[in-house]
Parts: structure tokens; C-alpha cells; sequence
């Protein structure tokens, strides 16, 4: 429920609907997976979406907040591979997002104090990788998809 980033489409980056239409959607179960992220502004994934994919016969990839992936393993158990990437450190983290220069304060504030909670979910992984260096993190995720892949 997000408002669209400059050059982002509906239903080609992503689909964006109003909090109300995305509660409508809640109700009628439309998501695999959702979750109010901030106040008012939710994301989620349709299964209509999910079940598409999957019908092609093509894997799906969720780049989505921990509770959203704790879910969908629930839903999938041993047909879904989880993987928690973190930041090294809260500190990292904070430098990172300074150095984009997308953050208000708040919105800074808000994204660090949700990430001390998001590091309690890391258990909960099937895998964890820490991103202390791109190159390495990229190629710690290959692997740990294409070893989950091959035991299929």
C-alpha cells in the first residue's frame, strides 16, 4: 500500500493498491502473506501471483520482511528455502541507509528500530548470511539456492 517510487508501474514492478483496498484484499484472502510493516503502509504477496509462477513451473523468489517469510515457510515447509540476510552490525546498517540519503530522520529511526526486532528472527532461518561484503554474501546465496535446488 506503499505509493509507487519514481518510475515504478502497477502491476509491473509491483502491484499498488490503497489501504483500503489492500484490507478489502485481507479479508478475502487474497494474499499468501501480508504483513502492516509501518503504520498504514502494507505489503504483501498474492497468491494468485505465487500460484501463476508456480503453474509455469518457474521458482519463486520473495524479497520480503521476516515475519512474511517465517509465514510463507510455515506454509511451504520443506518446499520453500529461507534465507535472513543481515548487516553485519545496527551500526552498518545506520551508515548504509545515511549513505543512500533516502531516510527522513524518522524514517531512519523507524527502519533501525525495526531491524533490532528483525534480528531476533534470524533463528528462524533456514540459512543466515551476513553482508560484510557484497561479492561474498551474493555468493554465499547462490550456493545455499543452487545445494536447496539440486536436493529437490
Amino acid at each position: 500500500s506503499r505509493p509507487p517510487r519514481n518510475g515504478e508501474q502497477h502491476a509491473k514492478d509491483y502491484y499498488f493498491y490503497s489501504v483500503d483496498e489492500f484490507k478489502t484484499m485481507i479479508a478475502n484472502g487474497e494474499f499468501l502473506e501480508w504483513e502492516e510493516v509501518y503504520h498504514n503502509q502494507f505489503y504483501g504477496t498474492l497468491k494468485s501471483e505465487v500460484q501463476r509462477l508456480r503453474d509455469l513451473g518457474k521458482n519463486v523468489l520473495f524479497d520480503i520482511d521476516v515475519v512474511g517469510g517465517v509465514n510463507i515457510k510455515k506454509q511451504y515447509g520443506e518446499e520453500a528455502l529461507s534465507i535472513f540476510i543481515q548487516a553485519p552490525s545496527i551500526e552498518e546498517l545506520e551508515n548504509r541507509l545515511r549513505t543512500r540519503g533516502t531516510e527522513t530522520p524518522e524514517s531512519l529511526e523507524k527502519r533501525l528500530s525495526k531491524a533490532h526486532h528483525e534480528m531476533s528472527y534470524a533463528p528462524l532461518f533456514d540459512v543466515i548470511i551476513v553482508n560484510d561484503n557484497l561479492k561474498n554474501a551474493v555468493k554465499e546465496c547462490l550456493h545455499a539456492i543452487k545445494k536447496y535446488l539440486a536436493a529437490e
